[in-house]
């Protein structure tokens, strides 16, 4: 029998179970896709924030006596212009670096404001009467059916090409997914013993959606967040480059596209290294969704 002190504590043979940050951080690190790409997305955060202090030059300046410049390692390159210049003798580099400006607010925002609108009418629909919940699942089902992209361009003509309006409309594409999830989320805990509990202490409603329910719903959501996070970067960079998004001289990397294809056989700098980026930032996130997953979903954790 184990020995137990007065005070109720058990002696130190005792194992103590890990705090749930570093169980997170253990089932985390086993995915090393999902590590790498961790560090690849700090990157890329760091060169955001600090931007105007790394980017060489400033990323609308332009010299017209340097257009098309090729990177430094190529003929006729120049270290000056590390991965060349654009058309009007802007300097690539700059430009990418505060265009990571633009996708990362971009991506947050998205995130937040689908977030928050997509958790509020999941938790109204999984406590909500039959006709509430029919009628805002079925609006859901609605703006599903529609091809994603689409409907941002729909909803970015009726409000404006601009990059507000854009991440707008991407918010609006994207909210019925949170919808769905949390509603699933919410009707599975509903049944649990500790809901019932709190309904018999008689908790209110909106303690019993925001304090009860709500945070044991929040592991799919982080990871719908992350993917969400991820699509909002690739459907504004698809605005940008459609010219319904960011508009020039804005150095948004989808704008940055748009303005090169004309160039694409001449100078394939102009092209490629934005094209880069968005996969680059893209592919670290998914694989740090990945690792979320695995770290926060209970039947992916190995015992």
């Amino acid at each position: 029998m184990a020995d137990v002190s007065s005070s109720g504590n058990t002696t130190p043979n005792t194992p103590v179970r890990p705090g749930r940050l570093k169980e997170f951080w253990r089932y985390f690190r086993e995915n090393r896709g999902a590590v790498i790409g961790m560090y690849v997305f700090v990157f890329f955060l760091f060169v955001a924030i600090f931007a105007p202090l790394i980017a060489p030059f400033d990323p609308t300046a332009q010299n017209r006596g340097a257009t098309l410049v090729p990177p430094f390692w190529q003929d006729g390159g120049s270290l000056s212009y590390i991965l060349g210049t654009d058309p009007l003798g802007r300097d690539i580099l700059s430009r990418l670096i505060h265009g990571a400006r633009y996708s990362f607010f971009v991506g947050a925002m998205v995130v937040v404001i689908a977030a928050s609108v997509g958790i509020l009418l999941g938790l109204v629909a999984g406590f909500a009467p039959r006709w509430l919940d029919t009628i805002i699942m079925r609006v859901m089902d609605i703006i599903l059916s529609i091809p994603s992209l689409l409907l941002a361009l729909v909803l970015v003509a009726i409000l404006g090409p601009s990059l507000i309006n854009a991440m707008i409309a991407i918010a609006v594409v994207l909210q019925p997914h949170y919808v769905r999830l949390t509603r699933a989320a919410v009707m599975t805990e509903l049944s649990k013993d500790y809901v019932v509990s709190a309904r018999v202490a008689g908790a209110k409603l909106p303690r019993l959606m925001f304090v009860t329910v709500l945070p044991n719903c929040l592991a799919p959501i982080i990871v719908q967040a992350a993917l969400s996070f991820s699509n909002a970067i690739l459907d504004v960079a698809a605005l940008g480059f459609l010219g319904m998004g960011a508009q020039p001289p804005t150095p948004e990397w989808g704008t940055m596209l748009a303005e090169a294809r004309e160039f694409i056989l001449r100078a394939w700098w102009v092209v490629t290294f934005p094209g880069l980026a968005i996969l680059i930032t893209v592919l670290s996130i998914n694989l740090m969704g990945d690792g979320l997953r695995d770290a926060l979903d209970p039947k992916l954790k190995r015992s």
